[in-house]
């Protein structure tokens, strides 16, 4: 990493002589990296970034796609496979033997595809969710992609940022970082303008921010030494935590579900090879080819693949509804949600701020207008112009210069460039009658204390037109009152009228609006840098302002449809009580939103809060520790809880839930860090719909396991029977590794494609500890499986009864079964409803192109010369083939009829299921 030497280790004790020394410190850092205060210029970022690079750590390596390929053969079943084949080829059974390897050769290849998406899928993550920086250059502030940041590019951070880089600290205001990943240390440290020696160790160098670290409080400035693999973190490489690929619970559970299946089919083959031979009378080799065909049939070797891109699919989904999964169990756990918390600003509403009214102690004033635009006026209540009133404009002013926003123009169009409320605040100061920008020149900024969270207020040290200090404090409302001694206007003496600054507070919020507190105190003419000893005590209260952010019209439907779908929506906010529940009552999240205040959390047990987290639906003022314990509550109650979040304090309740949902606009870095889910657009709309896609892919995984297991637990159970019995065989073992290559990449792929059922958002949320093979489905395995044999074997009886030769019955068998899996794949796109509809007849692209595939293969199967010849096939008569047709039909009528009478007879199977 390039280092950067500071000027004298030894700081002069005057204050003035050690703002000179900061300065030089700070000019000798940027004159090194060739910049300067005011960032470098565009030409000069994009030369360093051509010749530095991005910054970013270099991608993890990739396995080679031959190694990948060769690593699909690595199982316990494909042994087995491979050695067969290799047994049949050495005995002469050619065809049977390259069929086997054919077999292989499909589930290999499917194996390789669905690794493939899986890897775009987490590329397309990882570059939309690649964090951002505000940087200064050609003197303004810019938000960039982290990825283009350059050495010598001037850095803002503050309370909730990622450090994009390795930097310099110019400047600090309580900066702290959490650089745990690189120190160990717990505690976060303090960080500062002065330097240190250049061998400090890491841990102790206090002047400089590390890439990858968290800044939990504070803002700071500081010009970059070090990017990419260049920075401490770069060359701690394992220490970096990327996003990369996961096995999820559900696919973990597949996986061992299949490995299982697959012992099991190995004994139960070897037990009936023993059989077949010692008690039937088989020819070894033939039995050998049974066997290794029944094996091959009842095991779902391409479930995990099929699932698994089932999971990426819906990822994709997701993302194309704003909706970013960042670790893939997230997918799963989605579908299964019951309460989502969410945050009020900017979620649930638009976050477009207005100032609505403004309260002085003189008495309330209206202010027009909407948005950013600075356009409207300010009014009496009862809209009559307002006569002349000095605390009214030191409470505009106040306002105006604590405050870090501006609004800027575009075509017409007003937009805020920082905090919304605080942009809200200049249109409110322009609509009063002031001149931002000659304000601000007017009153030059000395210092200022940040907004922090634990504070709760923003004060800044201003020099006045006359060359005076004022200190001007921003807050939330209690926060203010508690800091003032007097009221602007009132007698020095006279104590603050608390019952009414009450009931202008209960007013505003009964509103709905969100409120701030203003207050100012005439600082001492020596004073260059605030502190907090200097403003917690002695202010003199301006007023509040009062401030509208309406619900978004879309959270109307998106609450609804949550309620509809059994899902309760519960509010955490910081904002007043009355705030939070005028919103909630305009959303209506509950029929009679109940709330309740943070601080009456504070004394309740852990068992009394389980039943507050249950009935209430409103959090007002809610600390970060609410926040976490509510999550918990919920979850003790059974729950599974989405949480979304955007602040720093908002990262330890989003990491607790079981599906934590970041804000990608707005929030912070150690928000996304923490999150399994990024919103794109911070709308609430889009943690539905990503509920929506959740459930629709377990339906989907649901549907794999339900076509699946039935269909090759039929094939089984036909050869089993016939060879317990004694029956000719209704397939031979190639016939049955036809069936099996076909159908696994045509028919047991295209549910992974199938969109959601219509009523999916009308059922109540599937329990947390929902098995994979609910009794329904176990029911479906067993019903569908002697529902295909039975047909099998009649058919393969009626074939002999009219004269069919054995090849020709054996012909006439295996179109019965994939017509029979046809049908069924219809039968089972709808769980929940009936398939006898327009769009249930219809069918998805992909189910006509998969349906059309089969047909092709077995007309080829059926008629084709060569084919009889690979698989001792044989023609079968048209009406013969209608019958396989009408059977088909048949089937899904008696499926659809089991569907009614298990929603009638059975209903807490279906349900659960």
């Amino acid at each position: 990493m390039a280092r950067v030497a500071d000027v004298s280790m030894h700081p002069p004790r005057n204050g003035a002589d050690l703002q000179d020394w900061h300065a030089a410190a700070a000019a000798d850092a940027l004159a090194r990296l060739a910049t300067s205060a005011n960032g470098l210029d565009r030409d000069e970022a994009a030369r360093r970034l051509s010749a530095s690079g991005p910054n970013q750590l270099p991608a993890a390596p990739r396995q080679n796609p031959v190694l990948r390929f060769l690593g699909q053969f690595n199982n316990a079943l494909i042994y087995v496979l491979l050695a067969a084949a290799v047994a049949a080829t050495a005995l002469g059974h050619l065809v049977d033997g390259a069929v086997i390897l054919a077999v292989v050769l499909v589930n290999a290849i499917i194996g390789f595809i669905q690794e493939g998406k899986a890897e775009q899928a987490l590329d397309a993550i990882r570059d939309m969710i690649a964090p951002h920086a505000i940087v200064v250059r050609d003197g303004e502030r810019h938000k960039i992609d982290a990825r283009r940041i350059v050495p010598g590019d001037v850095v803002v951070v503050e309370a909730g940022d990622k450090v994009p880089a390795d930097i310099r600290v110019l400047r600090a205001r309580g900066l702290t970082a959490d650089e745990a990943i690189l120190t160990g240390e717990s505690v976060p440290a303090d960080k500062m303008e002065e330097p240190v020696a250049e061998d400090a160790p890491l841990a102790d160098r206090r002047s400089m921010l590390f890439s990858g670290t968290l800044v939990p409080t504070g803002q700071g400035m500081g010009v970059v030494v070090a990017t990419g693999s260049s920075t401490e973190i770069g060359r701690i490489s394992g220490l970096i935590s990327e996003v990369g690929a996961v096995t999820t619970p559900l696919l973990a559970q597949i996986n061992q579900f299949g490995r299982w299946f697959t012992w099991f089919a190995i004994v139960m083959a070897a037990t009936l090879f023993a059989f077949s031979t010692l008690v039937r009378g088989y020819n070894p080799v033939d039995a050998l080819m049974v066997v290794v065909a029944l094996a091959v049939g009842v095991v779902p070797e391409g479930l995990p693949a099929v699932i698994t891109i089932t999971l990426a699919i819906g990822v994709r989904r997701m993302a194309a509804r704003n909706a970013v999964v960042r670790r893939l169990p997230a997918v799963e756990t989605l579908g299964a949600t019951s309460v989502i918390c969410s945050d009020k600003t900017g979620t649930l509403t638009k976050n477009e701020m207005t100032a609505r009214h403004a309260a002085t102690a003189s008495g309330v004033i209206l202010a027009t207008g909407s948005g950013y635009a600075p356009e409207g006026k300010l009014t009496d209540l009862a809209g009559g112009d307002l006569a002349s009133d000095p605390v009214r404009d030191d409470l505009m002013r106040a306002g105006l210069l604590c405050n870090d926003a501006d609004l800027i123009e575009n075509d017409g169009s007003w937009r805020v460039r920082g905090d919304p409320m605080e942009g809200a605040l200049v249109a409110l100061a322009a609509k009063a009658g002031l001149h931002p920008e000659a304000e601000r020149e007017a009153w030059p900024r000395v210092d200022e204390i940040p907004f922090d969270a634990q504070h709760r207020f923003m004060a800044t040290l201003n020099r006045d037109p006359a060359g005076g200090l004022r200190i001007f404090v921003k807050g939330a409302p209690e926060r203010v009152l508690s800091m003032c001694s007097q009221e602007a206007g009132a007698a020095p003496d006279a104590p603050i009228n608390m019952e009414y600054w009450r009931q202008r507070l209960d007013e505003a919020a009964a509103k709905g609006e969100r409120l701030l507190g203003f207050a100012v105190k005439t600082a001492p003419p020596d004073v260059e840098r605030l502190d907090f000893g200097m403003v917690e005590t002695g202010l003199t209260l301006l007023g509040v302002v009062g401030f509208v952010d309406p619900p978004r019209e879309e959270a109307f439907k998106a609450v609804a449809l949550c309620r509809s779908a059994g899902i309760a929506v519960k509010m955490i906010t910081g904002d007043h009580g009355g705030t939070a529940v005028a919103i909630a009552r305009q959303l209506a999240l509950a029929d009679e939103p109940k709330a309740i205040e943070g601080v009456a959390l504070d004394g309740a047990s852990d068992e009394g809060l389980r039943k507050v987290a249950e009935e209430a639906s409103v959090f007002a003022r809610a600390a970060p520790g609410h926040k976490l314990r509510i999550v918990r509550a919920l979850q003790a109650n059974g729950h599974i809880v989405a949480m979304t979040g955007d602040g720093v304090n908002d990262a330890p309740a989003v990491k607790q839930a079981d599906v934590g949902v970041a804000m990608g606009l707005k929030g912070t870095e150690a928000a996304k860090e923490a999150a399994q889910m990024v919103l794109l657009d911070d709308n609430f709309t889009s943690i539905v719909a990503a509920v929506h896609e959740g459930r629709t892919v377990y339906d989907n995984i649901r549907k794999v396991i339900g076509w699946t297991l039935p269909t090759n637990g039929g094939e089984t159970l036909v050869v089993i029977l016939a060879i317990a019995f004694g029956l000719v065989l209704p397939m031979t073992p190639v016939q049955i590794l036809w069936i099996n290559m076909i159908s696994s990449v045509t028919l047991g792929l295209v549910l992974a494609f199938e969109p959601a059922e219509p009523n999916v958002m009308q059922r109540p949320p599937r329990r947390r500890d929902a098995p994979i093979l609910s009794p329904f489905l176990i029911w479906r395995v067993v019903f569908v499986s002697l529902l295909f044999t039975l047909a099998v074997l009649g058919v393969f009886e009626y074939a002999i009864g009219r004269g069919y030769s054995e090849a020709g019955a054996r012909t006439m068998v295996v179109n019965t079964v994939m017509v029979l899996e046809i049908f069924y794949l219809f039968n089972v796109r709808y769980l929940h409803m009936t398939s006898f509809s327009l769009i249930g007849a219809a069918g998805t692209p992909s189910v006509l192109v998969a349906v059309a595939i089969v047909v092709v293969a077995q007309v080829a199967f059926t008629y084709a010369p060569f084919m009889h010849a690979l698989f001792d096939s044989a023609p079968v008569g048209f009406t013969d083939g209608l019958l396989i047709v009408a059977i088909g039909v048949a089937s899904m009528v008696i499926l659809e009829l089991e569907k009614m009478a298990m929603r009638r007879f059975w209903p807490a199977a279906w349900r659960a299921d």
